[in-house]
This record gives structure tokens, C-alpha cells and sequence, in this order.
């Protein structure tokens, strides 16, 4: 697997984001790679080949999922740091799909469907099942959950052109 090369400079974006930004640029080779560069981590995304990419990096979903998971992982392992509690590893595995709503009068229509992620957590160490059922209740209040489940405005811009 060789790693796609843009057109522009990713080291020159790279530099250039700013903190808390994140930019994401077409990489000008398959239809689907793209670049990810946060000032600090540059990753690669892709789709499968199945779907017409390269599988040069993992797709959105998974890249949403990846998100999920890990945000998960570290507020379950802070938590118990805080609390001083035998955690020793958090294992999360995601899977999504997306369903019919429930009762749904239109179910053809595709605002009718809904995302469905399905976590489950897996808490190693010598936990009692009062702890492991409060780091379960502790890791539906991660960020990106709560970011998740809450409403989401996007506000997107064509930018000006560049000389």
C-alpha cells in the first residue's frame, strides 16, 4: 500500500492549520483518498476497494467510529484514575448501521432512517459490578458521545478562490 501524494504540499498545510483545526484535502491520486492534517498528525482516509478506492486508510464511519471508541476509552480510564479504581485496559468495539425509525409512517423516504451505533465496552481489571456499571454510565458522557446525540448545525462555505 503506498501513501497518496496531493497535489499541494501537505508539509506546507500542515504547518499552516491552525490549533483545533482540522483540514482534509483530496490527494489527487483514486477517487476517494484524502488527506487529514491537524498541525500535528497527518492520516490518511479512503474507501474499500469494493466501493471504488484504494483502502489506503480507513473510511468515514470508521473514522467516526474510531472517534467514538477511543473518546470512550479515555474518559472510562480517567474516571477510574480519578477514582483510584483497578481498571487496567478498556476495550471498545463499534459497529453502525443504518434502520428504519421506529413506527415509521414513510420509510422509503431517507430522513425516515436513522444511525444506529452499537458499543460494546469491555472493562479489564478487578472491577466490582457497582464500578463497571458506573464506568458503563461514565462512557455514554465521553465528548464525542455527547456531541453525537446532541443537535448538530454545519455551516459550510465555498472558500475564495487562491492566487
Amino acid at each position: 500500500m503506498t501513501k497518496p501524494t496531493g497535489r499541494r504540499n501537505k508539509d506546507m498545510l500542515q504547518s499552516s492549520v491552525a490549533a483545533g483545526t482540522v483540514v482534509v484535502a483530496s490527494t489527487g491520486t483514486g477517487t476517494f483518498q484524502q488527506v487529514m492534517l491537524d498541525g500535528r498528525h497527518v492520516l490518511y482516509a479512503d474507501e474499500p476497494v469494493a466501493a471504488g478506492g484504494d483502502d489506503t486508510g480507513p473510511g468515514p464511519y470508521e473514522l467516526l467510529l474510531m472517534a467514538l471508541g477511543s473518546c470512550t476509552s479515555m474518559t472510562v480510564h480517567l474516571y477510574a484514575a480519578g477514582k483510584k479504581w483497578p481498571l487496567e485496559q478498556v476495550v471498545v468495539t463499534l459497529s453502525q448501521e443504518r434502520a428504519h425509525a421506529r413506527d415509521c409512517a414513510n420509510c422509503e423516504d431517507q430522513r425516515a432512517m436513522i444511525h444506529r451505533i452499537h458499543t460494546k465496552i469491555e472493562l479489564i481489571g478487578a472491577l466490582d459490578d457497582v464500578q463497571r456499571i458506573r464506568l458503563l454510565e461514565i462512557a455514554d458522557k465521553c465528548p464525542v458521545h455527547r456531541t453525537l446525540t446532541s443537535t448538530i448545525e454545519i455551516e459550510s462555505a465555498v472558500a475564495p478562490v487562491a492566487e
